[in-house]
């Protein structure tokens, strides 16, 4: 299977939630690599990751981050391909900080942004724009839309 999507998380203890995207991605049959790499602790690590994921092949990256939740901003920074944003739910203000921080990027560094802790959700977005240009992966969210409303 092709490994179209990036996942990245900032932190290990950030791997629960993402894991709802992974799922979601397993059930989509789309390739994906996931990664735990701190926009703070590992910048050059991290700014290296997303420099090369379109020369591997990824399509599309979704980046966890709690508190001052840096890490999607960074990603995007170092590439041009999509970055979703999932603002994960830590510290005293429960994500709120997360989110304004991720939702709040600066004209010309776009990151979509899901709701707090809503990997899942992320997962779904990618499959959207993968499937502009592949049918498979339209089918495939078609018939997972389809099983959800029921």
């Amino acid at each position: 299977m092709q490994i179209r999507v990036g996942v990245i998380m900032g932190s290990k203890s950030d791997a629960p939630v993402m894991e709802k995207a992974n799922t979601i991605l397993d059930e989509l049959g789309i390739g994906y690599e996931s990664v735990v790499s701190s926009a703070h602790r590992n910048p050059e690590r991290t700014a290296a990751w997303a420099r090369g994921a379109a020369s591997r092949g990824l399509q599309v990256l979704i980046a966890g981050a709690g508190l001052s939740a840096a890490l999607p901003g960074v990603i995007a920074a170092h590439s041009l391909l999509p970055v979703i944003g999932v603002p994960i739910a830590s510290g005293s203000l429960g994500g709120v900080d997360a989110l304004y921080s991720i939702v709040q990027m600066p004209p010309g560094i776009p990151v979509a942004t899901v709701g707090i802790d809503n990997a899942r959700n992320a997962a779904l977005l990618a499959a959207a724009i993968l499937s502009l240009q592949d049918g498979d992966v339209r089918a495939a969210l078609e018939a997972y839309r389809e099983q959800w409303n029921q």
